[in-house]
């Protein structure tokens, strides 16, 4: 008995230490460190509006209304854009489900802004294989201008301006795309919108 013993407690010391040291120690240091070094980064890169976080820099939200930017299509469920479910549909380019979801959205984004005649860009009718995306290309940004102009009653250079603003370039130069945050976008068109309500108030009194 004794001897089992003997064998087990240098098991439980080392089980135990390293317990400690991997499942305390070792994560509230790389906890402190990164909201030490990248507060923002550490708590989920929230972005704030008037003091109230309203989403994510990292996570796509679904926008519909005709107002708004609209993202890139989510395959998630429930409900798109479900940050607890990420995931892509898993459907190939031959797939017949595919192939009429994009024909739907299509028909949908032709139905929005029947004068827009140019091809769609592709990541307005694609899902990604996170489902997430909270970024769209330029040239789907800028296909949604004349719509987005037309429903807020602003100019369509105002609204080009806005979008062209927005465009972040590829990291250091070289890695990945420029793309447009469109949660982002949206909070910068509804303050663009405000204060041009806030003008024609002004110059109508």
């Amino acid at each position: 008995m004794k001897t089992v013993l003997g064998q087990l407690r240098p098991a439980l010391i080392v089980f135990a230490a390293l317990s400690i040291l991997t499942g305390l120690l070792y994560p509230a240091l790389t906890t402190a460190l990164a909201r030490a070094l990248f507060p923002s980064q550490a708590d989920g890169s929230p972005i704030a509006r008037n003091g109230k976080v309203v989403g994510s820099a990292l996570i796509g939200q679904p926008f519909s209304d005709p107002r708004h930017f609209w993202g890139r299509p989510s395959a998630t469920s429930p409900f798109p854009d479900n940050a607890a479910a990420s995931s892509g549909s898993n459907l190939g380019p031959t797939n017949p489900a595919l192939l009429k979801a994009v024909r739907d959205r299509v028909a949908a984004l032709r139905a929005a802004d029947p004068a827009a005649s140019g091809p769609i860009p592709p990541d307005l009718v694609t899902a990604s294989a996170s489902g997430l995306d909270p970024d769209i290309s330029p040239a789907a940004a800028l296909y949604q201008v004349p719509r987005v102009a037309r429903a807020r009653g602003l100019s369509v250079a105002a609204v080009r301006a806005l979008v062209l603003g927005r465009v972040e370039g590829r990291w250091l130069g070289v890695f990945g795309e420029p793309r447009v945050n469109v949660l982002e976008l949206n909070l910068a068109l509804d303050a663009a919108a405000s204060d041009a309500l806030q003008r024609n108030a002004k110059a109508g009194t």
